[in-house]
């Protein structure tokens, strides 16, 4: 096998379902050829997939603001976008992203790095908190039940 481009870069889960949208919609696509049978499954399956994950409510602008603010941190690319991707919301997140974390980060850093995701990368606690509700409100019927 030949590498006839080197050219490459690394895409966050909000560019990737970006991508898959347009896709889906048809736009910049001439017509399917006989080697895109499978592109509407995958693109679909993909889609419900990534929206599970805290991209679903991300913004470009958003996402621009992080990595300008994440840029005094000393990160490699590969930890931002993980960041970015996975949007910790705890300390321990954080140090599983970070690689030699306790070296490289201290805490008021680390709590400054979740201030900022929880500023510019909007996550799912909605949904988060209507799960919660609906649980409770099992809990509820169980106790009346019981």
């Amino acid at each position: 096998m030949e590498v006839k481009s080197e050219n490459y870069a690394m895409l966050s889960n909000f560019e990737v379902l970006g991508l898959l949208r347009d896709i889906q919609a048809g736009r910049g696509q001439k017509k399917p050829n006989k080697y895109q049978s499978n592109l509407a499954t995958i693109t679909y399956e993909t889609i419900k997939c990534l929206e599970n994950w805290p991209c679903s409510h991300h913004s470009a602008e958003g996402i621009t603001q992080v990595m300008k603010a994440l840029s005094k941190f000393k990160l490699t690319p590969a930890e931002k976008l993980q960041l970015i991707n996975l949007r910790p919301s705890t300390a321990v997140e954080i140090q599983l992203v970070v690689e030699e974390s306790e070296e490289r980060l201290t805490e008021s850093q680390i709590e400054e790095l979740l201030d900022l995701i929880a500023t510019y990368l909007p996550g799912n606690e909605a949904e988060k908190e209507d799960e919660g509700e609906v649980i409770d409100e099992e809990n509820d019927i169980e106790e009346d039940q019981g």
